[in-house]
């Protein structure tokens, strides 16, 4: 790998559980991926806006390899918000990616 090259986990947040009321209709299988910096849905599916903001936060972080004693590498479900829904997410990883960081900074590698 070159020095301006780095790898990133394609992610996988599939609702796992749902032990509430899931008024937004979700249901278990439900996905989304991350890939580099980019959120997809399957084609004509939808996600909970509530949902997917509990997660957000510690997808940055469930990308890159971390300490095999740091908790993001241990732990891997994230809980909707709404305490009527109770849906469980899981983050699965998937493939690595090479990126380069040229391609996702303005500031050029060879100015640092």
């Amino acid at each position: 790998m070159k020095s301006d090259e780095f790898q990133l986990y394609d992610l996988t947040i599939e609702v796992e559980a749902i032990e509430g009321n899931c008024t937004c209709n979700m249901a278990v299988g439900d996905r989304f991926f991350l890939r580099s910096g980019k959120l997809s849905l399957p084609d004509g599916a939808d996600f909970c806006l509530y949902a997917l903001q509990a997660a957000i936060p510690l997808l940055p972080a469930k990308q890159r390899q971390n300490h095999p004693a740091d908790w993001m590498e241990t732990d891997a479900r994230v809980v909707c918000p709404d305490p009527a829904c109770r849906l469980i997410m899981q983050i699965k990883r998937g493939q690595t990616r090479t990126l380069r960081h040229d391609d996702v900074s303005p500031i050029p590698w060879d100015e640092i």
